[in-house]
């Protein structure tokens, strides 16, 4: 008899393609869901998707999330009893522009999930929330842990994930299915989000054109390579809490890096001189993010592997390759 499917939802995106692949290398069958959306270039999604198409084990189904009865659906005849739920409408800047884009895709998505796994009995949801639940704090020497507050979110994407946190939460004690969500700190790599800085940053510079550098300069982030970000998601997968169980966990890299440093390393792997233009913090942005992984190292081994340095590198290789 075959393993059941696990779901990824949202298998086009930049997390997504990595997780899904990373399943199908292990032997297991795979379901995407992806509603293939325009928040930045579909092509892009599209090249993502067409790494996984045609590959033995794999079918992508297209569509939105928010329609519940259709994943519902989806879920109830696919018989999985895992999904890994990382489809959302990312970026914080873009929330203030496009609000209702946020309620949709992160509010009721992710409850059309929770009510889709209820009724199909899944053995374990993950999902992915966002370091962004932590508010804007200062530095501190043990980096932000699980267990500190996170009620002071500046920034509408920040409010939909810890939203998230606190629905799969009542829906774990309430229906008694396992959950584990996954405060993601500054995911860069190849195929990556456009949106990010250092995405952005490459497309100016290689172009010649100036960077706007916010905050002026003087953020840090604590940069997570792809590689090392699936390996947390997978450890975290088959690592499911007891029975109505509910854990977060973050997945960084433990290690931050000031917004300047990573301006210069960038500079180092294109071997070109930013031309800079200094700008001030944007509403919606924090100071800095420090991942505390002890919960995850504790949980499944985790630890980050993949510097700044060699993870920029591979993201400048991959980009000249790209040519979408």
């Amino acid at each position: 008899m075959s393993t059941p499917p696990v779901i990824v939802t949202g298998a086009a995106g930049f997390v997504g393609c990595h997780v899904a692949e990373r399943l199908l290398e292990r032997g297991e069958a795979v379901i995407g869901v992806d509603v293939f959306n325009a928040y930045y270039d579909p092509a892009l999604k599209e090249a993502r998707a067409a790494r996984l198409v045609g590959r033995e084990s794999f079918e992508m189904v297209r569509m939105d999330i928010a329609d519940h009865e259709s994943l519902a659906a989806l879920v109830k005849t696919s018989g999985a009893r895992r999904v890994v739920h990382l489809a959302a409408q990312a970026g914080v800047r873009y929330s203030l522009e496009n609000p209702f884009a946020y309620e949709r895709s992160n509010l009721a998505g992710h409850l059309s999930v929770l009510e889709a796994c209820r009724h199909a009995d899944v053995e374990h949801l993950v999902y992915a929330s966002s370091s962004s639940v932590y508010g804007d704090r200062p530095l501190n020497g043990d980096g932000f842990k699980e267990s500190d507050p996170a009620e002071s979110p500046v920034s509408l994407y920040a409010a939909t994930k810890r939203s998230c946190e606190l629905l799969s939460q009542s829906y774990a004690r309430l229906y008694g299915f396992p959950q584990s969500g996954l405060r993601f700190f500054t995911v860069y790599g190849p195929w990556g989000r456009p949106d990010m800085a250092y995405y952005g940053f490459t497309e100016k510079m290689l172009r010649g054109e100036p960077i706007e550098v916010f905050g002026e300069g003087k953020m840090a982030r604590d940069f997570t390579y792809i590689d090392d970000i699936v390996d947390g998601v997978l450890g975290v997968l088959d690592h499911p809490p007891v029975q109505g169980g509910h854990e977060v966990y973050n997945i960084g890299d433990n290690d931050p890096v000031g917004l300047m440093d990573m301006i210069t390393t960038l500079e180092a792997a294109l071997g070109i001189e930013a031309k800079k233009v200094f700008r001030p913090m944007q509403p919606g942005d924090v100071t800095a993010t420090f991942a505390n992984i002890d919960k995850l190292h504790a949980l499944c081994g985790y630890k980050p592997k993949v510097k700044l340095a060699e993870g920029l590198a591979k993201f400048v290789a991959w980009r000249r390759a790209y040519a979408g």
